[in-house]
């Protein structure tokens, strides 16, 4: 098990200080993408190893609905936008992909990066769905002893306000990356499947239809969260509360997708969870450890996958 904990010894065997991994999983990707990071990072970008981004996609992109309001969940004002694919005049009857930003990341953001991975899918395929992506601030996605609640807000204020735009929303993809990709999992297993002994009981409130972790920022414990994150939890006890991997059990029946790079400080936690997903439900999890680091450039790469992974299960 010690081989597959962020913990200070992977982190200098890896070459990559304490201080470097904080500003990694803390939003400064940047620092990466500009080689200014030390050790493995700094190997990996002189090395091609990070990879670049995909070449601008050819398909339309979508058009955007923006809106704000009080969130009651969250005890401010949110921003929350919806992609509607190009060429379609109604939402009436179109599936609902909810979005999930890093940390640092705000619903306008990842709306312009999803914009670019629906229009790299078949326009068959962009054509049958809707992407809803909101402000959630710097929590995990997770309810926090100040009462600051994004997941409420996704269920009792956004799903909602999809519906009355014509979205079904009685079964919801959820896609995220880094932070995101954990919350996604997180509200996931929340949800739990229809078909599932997790599942929300028909007409009592949304399922998840699948789920897809990009770059997800699983920590091993409370004080690997904190030391690359000192914001990340409230402490051991919301740690353990909220702990991706204990809830596994709810996404039994929820397809998973889990996309890392080998070269992403999050790839051992990656890989443990990619072979607890297969223990526990006997088939491996889609998606892949490929090349990349935690990146823009590995999302930009993976998000389109991703995408059309849970889509798939929106029909």
């Amino acid at each position: 098990m010690a081989s597959q904990r962020i913990s200070r010894r992977t982190v200098l065997a890896a070459g990559l200080g304490a201080g470097a991994l904080g500003a990694v999983a803390a939003g400064g990707y940047g620092l990466v993408e500009s080689g200014t990071l030390p050790g493995k990072y700094r190997l990996a970008r002189l090395l091609g190893a990070c990879g670049a981004p995909p070449p601008p996609p050819a398909g339309p992109r979508p058009s955007r609905h923006e809106a704000q309001f009080w969130s009651a969940y969250r005890r401010q004002r949110v921003t929350m936008v919806t992609l509607i694919p190009a060429g379609v005049r109604s939402l009436r009857g179109l599936g609902a992909v909810v979005a999930l930003h890093g940390l640092g990341g705000n619903a306008i953001g990842t709306a312009s990066t999803l914009a670019l991975a629906m229009a790299a899918l078949p326009r068959a395929r962009a054509g049958q769905f809707a992407v809803l992506t909101v402000d959630g601030g710097r929590s995990y996605w997770h309810r926090r002893a100040d009462g600051d609640d994004p997941q409420g807000m996704i269920i009792h204020e956004v799903l909602p306000r999809a519906a009355a735009l014509g979205l079904r929303t009685e079964r919801i993809a959820i896609i995220g990356e880094s932070m995101g990709g954990y919350g996604a999992l997180l509200l996931a297993a929340r949800l739990g499947s229809a078909a599932g002994a997790g599942g929300t009981a028909a007409g009592a409130g949304p399922v998840a239809a699948a789920v897809a972790a990009i770059s997800p920022a699983i920590f091993a414990s409370a004080a690997d969260a904190r030391q690359a994150d000192p914001r990340s939890f409230d402490g051991p006890a919301d740690f353990a509360r909220n702990d991706v991997l204990t809830q596994l059990p709810a996404l039994r029946h929820v397809p998973v997708y889990v996309g890392c790079g080998d070269s992403d400080p999050f790839e051992p936690m990656a890989r443990l969870l990619r072979s607890r997903l297969r223990r526990l439900t006997g088939r491996p999890a889609a998606g892949a450890i490929e090349a990349g680091c935690h990146d823009s450039a590995f999302w930009a790469r993976s998000l389109p996958d991703g995408l059309s992974f849970v889509s798939t299960y929106l029909r």
